[in-house]
């Protein structure tokens, strides 16, 4: 996949949510890949973009601070992005290496002082 590294590409990916982002990323430069040139199964595309649309559902983006059930909201969130990512790993093992990114957005919410 076409990246910013040096050599123009990567065998190095990540699997991470983040706001209005598709969840596959170079894990050495921090290029966001179109998901739609990820050489993944339709159906696990599918699934990524689903996961990654329920980024950040913990936080109440109206007020900037975190649900009350926010860390388990996150918690639930990062179990099935590592789920996702032994897919991802499991289709692009002869290739790739693939290593998963969990969210800690609630955890800096929660240190925060307003």
């Amino acid at each position: 996949m076409h990246c910013f590294c040096e050599n123009k590409q990567t065998f190095d990916l990540k699997v991470e949510g983040d706001v209005s982002a598709d969840p596959i990323w170079c894990n050495q430069c921090g290029c966001n890949f179109d998901i739609e040139e990820a050489p993944l199964s339709e159906d696990l595309k599918d699934d990524l973009m689903r996961w990654a649309m329920i980024y950040g559902r913990w936080i109440d983006w109206s007020k900037d601070t975190l649900l009350p059930n926010g860390i388990e909201l996150e918690n639930e969130h990062n179990k099935q992005g590592q789920q996702l990512t032994e897919k991802v790993k499991q289709e692009l093992a002869n290739k790739y290496r693939v290593r998963f990114s969990p969210s800690t957005s609630a955890r800096m919410y929660s240190d925060l002082d307003f």
